[in-house]
């Protein structure tokens, strides 16, 4: 079944299991991806400028008309989970990739928590072959608001998330399919991602981020 979240982890751990002990940063990519030329040289540099940054990426572009437009369904600060790029010791710190939904939120939201920096380069244009979430079904959209739970969000924040979501994919219904999601997973007490420590973190930095654009 295609869905979102543990089976692209799954792979991907499958292939740490090979890669040795010896390497100052790691990349996690999607298969349905174009880089431009300098990527990764880019990367590394950045990687190289500052040891405090934790994660670097660039910006996801999708063909809409013969055009290659930005995949705008995130913030600006947000790294695409189609391509992140890991200095070792965040990598490590943070716990590795998690098999789950929202693995690709957590990741920087941790790096947040341990006060690693994370990079947006907007030179490096990604051209994205697949839209973001073109074939999943129903039980992936209710995985979306499951994704919310595990984050420790809690109820205000994701309802806040799932309508800003659903209307930057121009699907205000999928609203209701995120909170359904919510709270089917609130009510069987599913496991969080994070510490009750991180999620009371990643609260208050969600609710700072959210009074800053308004303010």
């Amino acid at each position: 079944i295609h869905l979102p979240g543990s089976k692209v982890i799954q792979a991907f751990n499958k292939g740490l299991e090979t890669v040795d002990d010896n390497y100052d940063f790691i990349v996690k990519a999607d298969a349905d991806l174009i880089f431009p030329s300098n990527y990764f040289e880019t990367i590394i540099n950045h990687f190289q400028s500052d040891s405090s940054i934790g994660m670097v990426g660039g910006f996801a572009y999708i063909e809409k008309n013969g055009e290659w437009i930005l995949e705008n369904l995130t913030d600006k600060d947000h790294i695409r989970g189609a391509f992140k790029s890991y200095r070792k010791a965040c990598f490590e710190q943070i716990g590795g990739l998690k098999p789950a939904m929202g693995w690709d939120t957590v990741d920087e939201l941790l790096c947040k928590f341990y006060n690693w920096e994370v990079v947006t380069d907007k030179s490096l244009q990604v051209k994205h072959l697949k839209p973001t979430g073109a074939n999943y079904n129903q039980a992936a959209r209710f995985k979306q608001g499951e994704a919310f739970y595990s984050l420790g969000y809690g109820f205000w924040i994701t309802a806040i998330a799932s309508l800003k979501l659903a209307l930057l994919k121009k699907k205000p219904f999928l609203f209701f399919d995120y909170l359904q999601g919510f709270w089917k997973a609130k009510s069987a007490k599913k496991p969080l991602l994070v510490t009750s420590e991180q999620a009371k973190f990643i609260r208050k930095y969600r609710w700072e981020k959210m009074k800053g654009k308004i303010f």
